[in-house]
Formats: structure tokens, C-alpha cells, sequence
């Protein structure tokens, strides 16, 4: 049988899964929109520990491609910088930074320019974590303790309230832990929160009015019997079942009206066994 093509998503695919993950939409949801399985849009959300990453956008003061292509035909017009830096409504030195940075006037391309300015700014900033070793250590070994990281956080401002080297707060913690590129804090931490969450999840994510874990055509307990409801008349028994360690079962049976209880030990939990 023919597998299916592999799809290469684009940036505006990408951007509805994220938009929809964020709302709370599963991952299973997400691949229907695109005919696909899970775990297409699980390596995409997982890669940055189910965190949207920030779209790169240019600064308002940075030159636009336009710009540089209006510079590249004054270039060829053998215009002065003044000249293109007035049509531009640029200052002089601007120009001589961006004419002398790219090859000069005789190698000025404005796309080339354009593709090498954006690859110049794919320069993340550090964390905060990555540059104060010590601070990493006391996140760590607070996370080993059981601290959630708004915990963790709170801490240096009542301890080091006066040295901002020590502040640092919980959103960055959590960034640090499930955006591994990073590389301050380890994978391994991860199962320290009380979550154990191996990923980032909406805070709108949830199950409920999914039908899952529901039994059809069941009753209710607001449905028995309100002989049963006021403990007056004997007879009327109300089942459970307790599950413990190493897979061992107790059914256990009580009697409503006199509290009388009964353990009954069994050997799984299927429905079958249970009933019996």
C-alpha cells in the first residue's frame, strides 16, 4: 500500500496549529485540519517544548527591502549617499554604514543585502540563565526539591531583594526547562515538576465534553432510588473497587443502611472479574 507524501508545512500552517494548540485544541484535532496523524504536529509543537516560538520581525528603524532596492538604483544612477539619503529620508551615515557593510558601491545587491541583514539578526538574546552559573545551580537544586518554579522565583526577591543578579522569574524557568537550545538547564529536570510534563500545554486544554471516560448508557447515582438515598431500608449495597500497588484489586461491598462493609480481593480489574 502507498504510503502518504510527506508535507512540508508553511509558515501560515504553522501558525494555525499554534493558534489552535494555544486555544486548546489537541494535537489530534490539529492534524485532522491537515489530514494528518499526531505525531506530524507533535514534533512542530514538541520541538520547543510547547512554547511558541517569536515570529522575527524587523526593528521600525532597520531598512526595509524597498529601501535597499531604492539604493541599489541610485547606486546605478551614480547618485551621491546625500542624495539617496534624502530621497529616503535617511541620514547620510545610515547609508555609509549599509553601502560599506555589503561590498561597497560596486558589489551593492539589494537582495542579497536584504537575505545577509535578516541572517545577522538571527542572534538570540542569552537567557539569564546561561550567563549566571550560580543562579542555574540554586534553580536546579530547588527543582530537585520539589519547588515549583514560581517558588523558585519568589525566593531571590525575599533573600536578594537589593542584587538583581539572583531575579529571575518563573516564565523564564519554565522557557529555560522545555526549550532545550537554550542550554542552561537539563532535559532531566523536567521530572522534577509536579506536573512531569515533558511539554508545554494551553492553559485552555482540557478533556471535558470530550466523551472520554464515559460509560454509555449508564445510570448515574442521582438516579437510585430514594429508599436507597435515606439509608431506612436495609439491603441496598453500593460497590467500589480500590486499585493498590503491584496491580492488586479490593472490591469492596457496603451495606447503606447498617455501614456493614465487605472486602472481597480480586485478581484484575476487568468488568467481567469485578461482577463476578
Amino acid at each position: 500500500m502507498k504510503g502518504r507524501t510527506r508535507i512540508i508545512y508553511t509558515a501560515q500552517q504553522k501558525a494555525l496549529m499554534w493558534e489552535k494548540y494555544q486555544q486548546g485544541s489537541t494535537l489530534n484535532d490539529i492534524a485532522r485540519l491537515f489530514d494528518r496523524h499526531h505525531p506530524s504536529i507533535s514534533r512542530i509543537i514538541a520541538a520547543t517544548g510547547g512554547i511558541r516560538p517569536n515570529n522575527k520581525q524587523r526593528a521600525k528603524n532597520h531598512l526595509t527591502l524597498d529601501e535597499r532596492e531604492e539604493i541599489s538604483r541610485g547606486i546605478s544612477a551614480s547618485l551621491s549617499r546625500k542624495s539617496i539619503a534624502t530621497k529616503l529620508n535617511r541620514t547620510p551615515s545610515t547609508l555609509c554604514r549599509e553601502i560599506n557593510r555589503n561590498g561597497c558601491y560596486d558589489k551593492y545587491r539589494a537582495a542579497h543585502t536584504d537575505k545577509a541583514a535578516w541572517i545577522r539578526a538571527e542572534r538570540p538574546k542569552t537567557c539569564k540563565l546561561a550567563l549566571n552559573k550560580k543562579l542555574t545551580l540554586i534553580v536546579a537544586r530547588k527543582l530537585k526539591c520539589a519547588w515549583s518554579p514560581q517558588q523558585i522565583a519568589g525566593w531571590p526577591q525575599r533573600t536578594h531583594p537589593n542584587n538583581e543578579d539572583f531575579k529571575v522569574s518563573h516564565e523564564t524557568i519554565y522557557k529555560t526547562l522545555y526549550i532545550q537550545t537554550r542550554g542552561a538547564l537539563k532535559k532531566e529536570l523536567q521530572k522534577c515538576l509536579r506536573s512531569k510534563r515533558i511539554m508545554r500545554y494551553s492553559s485552555h486544554a482540557t478533556l471535558k465534553n470530550k466523551g472520554y471516560g464515559k460509560i454509555s448508557d449508564g445510570l448515574t447515582i442521582c438516579e437510585r432510588p430514594e429508599s436507597a438515598e435515606d439509608r431506612v431500608v436495609p439491603e441496598h449495597w453500593e460497590g467500589d473497587l480500590i486499585k493498590g500497588c503491584n496491580n492488586s484489586y479490593i472490591a469492596t461491598l457496603v451495606e447503606r443502611h447498617s455501614r456493614y462493609v465487605m472486602l472481597v480481593k480480586v485478581q484484575d480489574s476487568k468488568t467481567k472479574t469485578v461482577i463476578k
